[in-house]
């Protein structure tokens, strides 16, 4: 991993609060002038630390209510029939989330439905049809107590203390 100053966590902090600050707006938070501030947010870009933006959408005002955790057993865990199931997973938008999982399960998935009607139809039909499902077993979120999407970067300011990088004033 490349080095980050103060400067360039500050940008990644204010971003993850507010991905839509104006170039102007953010340079004036993080202490900087406009010019730097958009070469540095650019450099962070290229080089991966910035993925993209997005808006944060409520998923119950859009009336996806049911918020289910699906830990697929996989038949076997060979490689290619793996990257079948990877392939069939990424098509479905109902699914949110996925991650490969220790311990029993080969996949953990975070899946929205409208309710659980809809929810137990999309097990039965798609779920359960998935290319190498062996079993499933689900849980229910029954009330969300935090959902965040900022990441902590607390961990990489005591190491950043005094470097420099490149993508500098």
């Amino acid at each position: 991993m490349e080095t980050l100053d103060k400067f360039d966590l500050a940008i990644l902090n204010e971003l993850q609060n507010d991905g839509r600050l104006t170039n102007a707006e953010l340079a004036n938070r993080v202490g900087l002038s406009a010019a730097p501030c958009w070469r540095r947010v650019r450099a962070l870009e290229e080089q991966g630390f910035i993925r993209g933006y997005r808006a944060e959408l409520d998923r119950e005002k859009m009336g996806l209510g049911v918020l289910a955790f699906v830990r697929l057993d996989a038949e076997r865990n060979s490689g290619d029939v793996l990257r079948q199931m990877e392939a069939a997973i990424r098509g479905i938008p109902e699914i949110v989330s996925c991650h490969y999982i220790s311990g029993s399960g080969t996949f953990e998935l975070q899946v929205v439905c409208p309710d659980l009607n809809h929810f137990s139809r999309f097990a039965r039909e798609v779920l359960i049809n998935l290319p190498n499902v062996k079993d499933l077993h689900t849980s229910f979120s029954l009330g969300e107590v935090k959902s965040a999407s900022a990441l902590p970067l607390s961990h990489l300011s005591t190491k950043s203390s005094g470097t420099a990088r490149s993508t500098k004033t």
